[in-house]
Order: structure tokens, then sequence, then C-alpha cells
């Protein structure tokens, strides 16, 4: 293919996607060098969270390169819902999913653990963008459009829930409810099942005693610091300790078996500590860059489907990064929801470089579009050029005497004669009666 029709991605994205990928490994270092006297390696952490990256490197080429109307499919979007559906049941079973610290959410296939979730939430992405394409006319009716769409959605987060994990299946169905808002669903619709959604997920919250407690240890964590306000009680004293630029990599002291997760659930604390209130607005703003780059692809798209799966995509990512932000910060009650690009997890990196992958495969669609408009533009307006120049030359010719023909291929006898005015053509009774002819077509 000719380099000048090559398609180019959105290289903004693939920008920021490496800048957010280099700062996560740099922060994951400062939070787990520290484990060298445990494991003997103080890269333990790093190496393993490259692994995941060096997956997700290789699945983004290759997605990005796969035309995204691929996962439109029936088949494909029922594969990846029937292998979601599988890996979520047996991170279930007592024996085959791994339990850590009471939450069964882990498989182990050749020595490496894998997130059922994480496959899950984009498997989830892809449905909703066919689905809502396909039925584009019903969105419009609650019971007989919207509410069989959440069926997956829904399920998908009662699945979750078993594990349990309330922050993950919440993600699933905020993206879901998003995604139904970029389609066009009615605002009053859009309430109600957000106020349905907010009352429901308190209910569950409030019935179990230790989501109550922590729940209410989010109003005030120093109350509770010895109980369930004692993460974010250290987070936030993370976040104090590094002030305005922080007290330089590697030197904060909460990581040093005071702030719980800090690899993880609250590496974001870790980069206040060490680069202070500028290195977190630094990185905020470089989150809202990425939403901003990958709606920009979406608002692009010329079809529905890529629309609405770019725009998912991204609203997973950017939901995934403020709801953990708000989280290490006080914003939100204490979840468990890993940062992107950040927190230490393979599954995690891996699954988010491979959405990225599909956003770059639209946005190379887009170029496409873009350059062959562009080109057929230029090449209109060479034409355009091309017949203004002719009809000048033609207005030349009359001026000056030069015979024409009519449409027959004889001579009309078109002369010119001066007058005060410039040059007049006078022509004779049949060159009239052939002119008259002529704009009679026209």
């Amino acid at each position: 293919m000719p380099k000048n029709n090559r398609r180019s991605c959105d290289k903004s994205v693939v920008v920021l996607m490496v800048l957010l990928l280099v700062l996560g490994l740099i922060t994951l270092f400062s939070a787990t060098y520290y484990q060298k006297t445990a494991t003997g390696d103080a890269l333990a952490a790093v190496k393993k969270q490259l692994i995941g990256v060096a997956l997700g490197a290789g699945a983004c080429v290759i997605l990005s390169r796969v035309p995204y109307r691929l996962f439109r499919e029936p088949r494909v979007m029922l594969l990846l819902l029937a292998v979601s559906a599988v890996l979520l049941i047996l991170v279930l079973i007592p024996g085959i999913g791994v339990s850590i610290n009471g939450s069964r959410r882990w498989l182990n296939f050749l020595g490496l653990s894998m997130q059922p979730s994480e496959f899950a939430k984009y498997a989830m992405v892809i449905f909703m963008a066919g689905a809502l394409d396909r039925r584009a006319e019903s969105i419009y009716s609650l019971f007989g459009g919207v509410a069989p769409l959440l069926l997956v959605p829904g399920l998908m987060f009662l699945l979750i829930l078993e594990q349990p994990n309330l922050s993950t299946g919440g993600s699933i169905l905020i993206c879901a409810l998003s995604m139904l808002f970029c389609a066009g669903l009615r605002w009053r619709h859009i309430l109600l099942l957000g106020v349905s959604g907010t009352c429901l997920g308190a209910v569950y919250a409030w019935s179990a005693p230790y989501r109550r407690a922590r729940i209410l240890s989010f109003r005030d964590p120093f109350a509770k610091m010895s109980d369930e306000g004692y993460q974010l009680s250290q987070s936030l004293i993370a976040l104090g300790s590094g002030g305005l630029f922080g007290m330089g990599l590697g030197q904060g002291r909460q990581k040093f078996a005071y702030l719980p997760y800090p690899e993880s659930d609250f590496i974001f604390a870790i980069v206040g500590e060490d680069f202070g209130l500028i290195g977190c607005l630094s990185i905020v703003m470089l989150f809202a860059l990425f939403v901003f780059a990958g709606l920009r692809v979406a608002l692009q798209c010329r079809d529905r489907y890529g629309c609405l799966l770019a725009a998912g995509i991204t609203s997973m990512i950017g939901m995934q990064a403020f709801i953990n932000m708000g989280v290490v910060t006080g914003i939100l009650p204490t979840t468990g929801l890993p940062l992107p690009f950040f927190s230490a997890g393979g599954t995690s990196v891996s699954m988010i470089m491979a959405a990225v992958g599909i956003l770059l495969s639209i946005s190379r669609e887009n170029g496409r579009i873009i350059k062959e408009q562009s080109g057929g533009a230029g090449h209109e307006a060479q034409e355009t050029q091309k017949g203004r120049s002719t009809d000048h030359d033609d207005g030349v010719r009359g001026r000056h005497g030069i015979s024409a023909f009519d449409g027959a291929g004889q001579q009309s006898g078109v002369r010119g004669t001066q007058h005060s005015g410039g040059w007049k053509p006078q022509s004779s009774q049949r060159g009239s009666h052939n002119a008259e002819r002529r704009s009679d077509w026209r």
C-alpha cells in the first residue's frame, strides 16, 4: 500500500496511553520496591506487570488493525458473552476460583492469575454497542426496549456480586447506563434508572454490617482510624504528607506497612506522597485528555455502532479512574477498584490495552474516511477550476470573433463588433436560433 494511502490511527490516544503506562510503572516501582526484603527482588511487581503490558501491547496492535465491525457480528458477540459467563461461573466454584481476603475473584492458568470480571466488562461494552445499534428505535420504550437490553449487564452484575465485588459490578451498570445515554435514551428514563440503581445499591450496601460500617466511616475516617476508617485515613495522611511537590520518588513512608494495598487500590495515594499535588493534578489531566481523545474518536465515527463502541470503552476507562481517585481522596466511599494503567494486575492492564486497540481501529477507519472525503473534495475543486478555465477561454474566443460551432457541428458565424461598452457578439439568424435552442436545454 502506498505511504500516502496508508491508514493512520489517532496518535494522541497512543501517546497518552504510553505516558500513563510509563508513569504507572514508575509509581508501581515506588510502591513495591521495599518488598525486596521479602522476595529478594525489588522489581518483582514491576516484572509481573510488564508481562501484562507485553500481552496487552500485542493485543492492542492486533486489534487496532482488525476492522472493528467484526465485533458487531452476532456470533462474535455471543461468543464473548458465553466466555464471560463461563469464566464468571468458574470463579465461584470452590477449588477452581482463588479466594483472597474473603473474595473469590481470580482464576489460575499456568501459574498466572486472571480476573474474569475484567474480561466481562468489555464484553458487555461490545454487546451493548451492537444491541443499541440494531435496536435503535426501541430505545424510546422503557419496558419494551431498554429493559431487555439491561438483562445482560444485570446478569453480569449478579454473578460478580457473588464474588463479592460490588465496585466492578456497579461499574458495569454505570457504563451500560452511559451508553444508553449516548444512544439517545430519554431523560426521564435516565433519571428513573439512575435513582432506582442508586436506591438498590444503597439497600445492598446497608444490608451487610461491614459494608454499612464502611459507609459510616467514610464521613469521618479519623474517628474510626483503628477500624473501618483505617484505609482512608492512611490514604489521606499520604496525600497530606506529599504537600505541593511531594517527598520524591520512593521517599514516601506510608507504603511501609501503613497504607493497605499501595500497589493496587490506593496507588494514587503513592502518587500524591511522592509527587505531591502537582503530580496528582498531572495524572488527572492525562486521564482527562485521554477521555477527551476517546470521545473525539467516537464523535468522528461515521456509523452508530463505532460511535457507541468508542464511547463505551472510553467511559469505562474514565469512570474507573474517577472512582479510584475519588475513593483515595475521600470523595467516594472506600471500594476496591484499580486505577487504569497504574494498579498492579496483569489482567486489568492487558484488557484495558486490548480495548484501546479497538478504539484505535475505530480511529483508523475514521482517518481513512476523512482522507477519502478530503481527496474527493480536492478532485471536485480541480474539476470546477478546470471548468471555469474552459468557460473563460470560450468567452475570450467569442469576444474576439473566433468562429464557434453549434451542436450540429456547423459554423454559426458569430463575429465581434466593437461598441462603446466593449466587444459585443453579432449573430446571424441561424446562430441566434441555435443559441436559443441551447438556452432551452439549459
